[in-house]
C-alpha cells in the first residue's frame, strides 16, 4: 500500500495526502478526516526510507564496538543493550560497527556513508583516531569513555581514578599493608586504553598517601587469566593480602586461585574493585565493590547524542559516575598470620 492508492480510495490527490501525513499544509478538516480514515481502514504506515528522506534524517545511532574477533566482556555486552533499549524508545535504530585493524573501513563507512545520524564509541583511548576522524568530519558523536583531553566533547565516563583510590583507602582502613592491583590485559593498556591508566593513577596515588606497598599487574579478559595472574603475584609478593581490580572477567578465576590456596575470603584474603553489579553479587562472598550503573550510563549516552543531533551548536555536555563503594562480604581486618 502506497500513498497513490490512498488518494484513489479517498478521492484525492496524492499531494493532499503527503500533505496530511506531514502536516506541512492545512487541509480543510473533512477531506484531513477522509483520508486517515483511510490510512486506518488500511493500517498504511509510511516507509521508514521515505520518511527519513522527508526528514533529512535516518533515524539510525551508529554504535561503534570492538573487535567481533574479540569477545565482548559482559559489561560491554551490558552497555550494548542498553544503547539499543534505550535507541528503542527514541524510536531509533542501532548500527552496530567493529572498530580496530581490519574494521577500519566499516567505521569509515559509518562516518563517511551518511547512514546514521550520529555515532556512539565504546572502549576510548586517551589519543583516539576515531575520535579524531569524527571532529573532522563533523557527525555528531559521543563517547562511552573519554580521551586524556576530553573538555570540548560529550561523553559518558566513570571516574576509575577515584573509585579504584576509594578501594585502597578501604583496604587500608581495614589494616591492610600489602595490595596488589589487576589491571586489563597488557595490550589494552599498552594501547591507552582510558580505564586501565586512570584506574593505575588512582591505585599508585592512594598506596603513596597511605604508605602502603603495591604492585600490579596486566590480566587478559578471562577466568583462567585471573587465576594465572593471582598465583603469580602470590608468589611473587607473598605479603600481599588484598587485590583490588577492574578487570571484572578475571574475578571467577581470582576466587578459583584463592579457593585453590586455601585461603578464605576475607578472613585470609580480602578482595575488592570496580565491576558490573552481577559480576559483584556472583563472587563469593559477593564482592565489595563500585557498582559500574551501565544501564544508566547507555541511556544517559543515548539521550546525550539525541540532544547533540537536535542542537548542533549546543556546548558540550559530560556526565562523570563516581557510585559509592557498595560494602558486601569480600572485604575484612588484614589477618594477623598472612600466607
Amino acid at each position: 500500500m502506497n500513498i497513490g492508492e490512498i488518494a484513489q480510495r479517498a478521492g484525492v490527490a496524492r499531494s493532499t495526502v503527503s500533505y496530511v501525513l506531514s502536516g506541512k499544509r492545512t487541509v480543510s478538516d473533512p477531506i484531513r478526516q477522509r483520508v486517515l480514515a483511510v490510512i486506518e481502514e488500511l493500517d498504511y504506515r509510511p516507509n521508514a526510507a521515505a520518511r527519513a528522506l522527508k526528514e533529512g534524517r535516518t533515524r539510525t545511532l551508529g554504535l561503534v564496538i570492538p573487535p567481533a574477533t574479540q569477545r565482548l566482556t559482559d559489561m560491554q555486552l551490558s552497555f550494548v543493550a542498553s544503547v539499543v533499549e534505550a535507541a528503542a524508545h527514541a524510536d531509533f535504530d542501532v548500527l552496530l560497527s567493529p572498530s580496530g585493524g581490519d574494521h577500519d573501513r566499516s567505521f569509515e563507512r559509518i562516518v563517511t556513508g551518511r547512514r546514521v545520524d550520529g555515532v556512539l564509541l565504546m572502549e576510548i583511548r586517551l589519543e583516539d583516531d576515531r575520535v579524531t576522524r569524527l571532529q573532522q568530519t563533523g557527525l555528531p558523536f559521543v563517547t562511552i569513555g573519554r580521551t586524556a583531553d576530553p573538555h570540548d566533547m560529550w561523553w559518558v565516563d566513570i571516574d576509575y581514578t577515584t573509585l579504584i583510590a576509594r578501594c585502597v583507602h578501604h583496604l587500608a582502613d581495614l589494616g591492610h599493608r600489602h595490595i596488589a592491583f589487576i589491571n586489563r590485559s597488557t595490550e589494552l593498556v599498552a594501547a591507552g586504553y582510558g580505564p586501565g591508566h586512570r584506574a593505575l593513577t588512582g591505585f599508585r596515588e592512594a598506596v603513596s598517601e597511605r604508605g602502603l606497598t603495591g604492585v600490579d599487574a596486566c590480566c587478559p579478559d578471562e577466568a583462567t587469566a585471573g587465576e594465572t595472574c593471582l598465583g603469580q603475584l602470590r608468589a611473587d609478593h607473598p605479603r600481599t593480602t588484598a587485590v583490588v581490580t577492574i578487570n571484572e572477567a578475571a574475578l571467577p578465576g581470582i576466587q578459583r586461585a584463592l579457593e585453590r590456596a586455601g585461603l578464605d575470603v576475607p578472613a585470609r584474603f580480602s578482595v575488592t574493585g570496580v565491576a558490573a553489579r552481577h559480576w559483584a553479587e556472583d563472587f563469593r562472598p559477593p564482592l565489595t565493590a563500585a557498582d559500574v550503573p551501565t544501564l544508566d550510563m547507555g541511556a544517559e549516552a543515548v539521550e546525550l547524542l539525541l540532544a547533540r543531533i537536535a542542537e548542533p551548536e549546543a556546548p558540550p555536555r559530560q556526565l562523570l559516575h563516581a557510585p559509592p563503594i557498595s560494602l558486601r562480604a569480600s572485604t575484612g581486618p588484614v589477618p594477623r598470620n598472612p600466607g
